[in-house]
């Protein structure tokens, strides 16, 4: 954990589970191989628009300040302007993965009817209706920062 920012994570694919959710000049897509690899990491924090239970915002390692947000259905990564708007965008629900509970999958908080879900590998915010929706809309959330943290764990 980086304090109260959060633990850094990497948002892996569930269907092409070699690609993780990235930053690509702030367009949001999946690739494999990303460097560097701060583009891969995200900081979980707790929703901008709603902070309970199960809500998330996330945002940017390398850019700080910077969230997912959706756009017209497409998403960016974009700074925080401090708007209503803004936060209800960026602020998302992690749920029981739909292709496969041990996972996770991501639920608009502004449009709760709709998932992050990858297409063309370009993230987007969708209705999920097929099987391979639910595929496509399903991710694992891979703590990325525990690896530093071995260091610090004292045993008493």
């Amino acid at each position: 954990m980086t304090g109260a920012d959060g633990a850094i994570a990497k948002l892996q694919s569930y269907n092409y589970s070699h690609m993780y959710i990235r930053n690509a000049n702030f367009d949001v897509r999946i690739d494999d191989n990303v460097t560097p690899e701060t583009d891969a990491q995200w900081v979980l924090v707790p929703g901008l628009a709603n902070s309970g239970e199960g809500y998330v915002s996330i945002q940017s390692v390398d850019h700080l300040g910077y969230y997912l947000r959706h756009w017209n259905y497409d998403f960016r990564l974009e700074k925080n302007d401090g708007t209503r708007i803004f936060a209800e965008d960026a602020t998302f629900k992690m749920v029981p993965g739909l292709a496969d509970p041990s996972y996770t999958s991501f639920q608009s908080y502004n449009y709760p009817t709709r998932y992050i879900r990858h297409y063309n590998y370009l993230l987007r915010l969708d209705e999920i209706v097929t099987a391979l929706d639910r595929e496509d809309a399903t991710f694992r959330v891979i703590d990325s920062s525990s690896v530093d943290l071995e260091h610090h764990h004292h045993h008493h």
